[in-house]
């Protein structure tokens, strides 16, 4: 079965077990979403699903719009595809204009979550590869967050991949193995043990 949904960030909280255990969660608004495009081996090269998420959507493309409207559907400001890998999903199950929902999970079921990360500027090495500080026994120095030496006589340059100070966070993250505690159909809600990568309100894809 594809189980695969976009869904919406929208925070954390903290819900309890059968036995009384605290787990922290976070809430995921996911979905409704609809099956925007369906692509086949014969016709595109490899087997995929595109859906649609949020019709709250302002302004959108002429060709767009024309796409949507030719296939009776409304707008949608989100579109993420999805190759079909399993061999046990038949693509000829799926509809353009189907709806996914949140129901395709299951309780403990184990997933992977990909979104883009916060992004936090330009960042040090100490706080991008946790380096340790330099000492400060001999009193206050400039040189207690540097870095090092960044090479020696040998090379006589910087090797690739070499942990510098640069950009940090603001880049697409896949988190795996994370557990779906609860499930919220009335109000299409996934409630994911642990936490999550991306600000609040950030789009993420849910997959098995």
């Amino acid at each position: 079965m594809f189980k695969s949904i976009i869904g919406k960030k929208i925070g954390m909280i903290r819900t309890f077990s059968n036995l009384g255990e605290s787990i922290s969660v976070t809430v995921i608004s996911a979905g409704p979403c609809i099956i925007t495009n369906i692509c086949t081996v014969s016709k595109n090269g490899y087997n995929a699903i595109q859906l649609g998420f949020d019709s709250k959507i302002k302004k959108i493309h002429k060709a767009q719009y024309g796409y949507f409207k030719k296939n009776n559907i409304s707008p949608q400001r989100v579109l993420k595809e999805f190759k079909l890998d399993n061999n046990n999903i038949n693509i000829s199950n799926f509809n353009i204009g189907q709806e996914i929902k949140v129901d395709v999970f299951n309780i403990n079921d184990y997933v992977k979550v990909r979104t883009c990360s916060k992004g936090k500027g330009y960042a040090g090495v100490i706080k991008r590869h946790n380096f340790s500080m330099q000492s400060v026994t001999h009193g206050q120095s400039d040189r207690t967050r540097a870095r090092g030496s960044s090479g020696g006589q040998g090379p006589q340059k910087v090797l690739k991949g070499m942990k510098m100070a640069g950009h940090l966070g603001n880049k697409y993250v896949t988190i795996r193995g994370l557990q779906i505690v609860k499930i919220d159909s009335i109000h299409n809600v996934l409630f994911i043990k642990g936490s999550v990568p991306g600000n609040l309100n950030s789009i993420l894809t849910i997959s098995l």
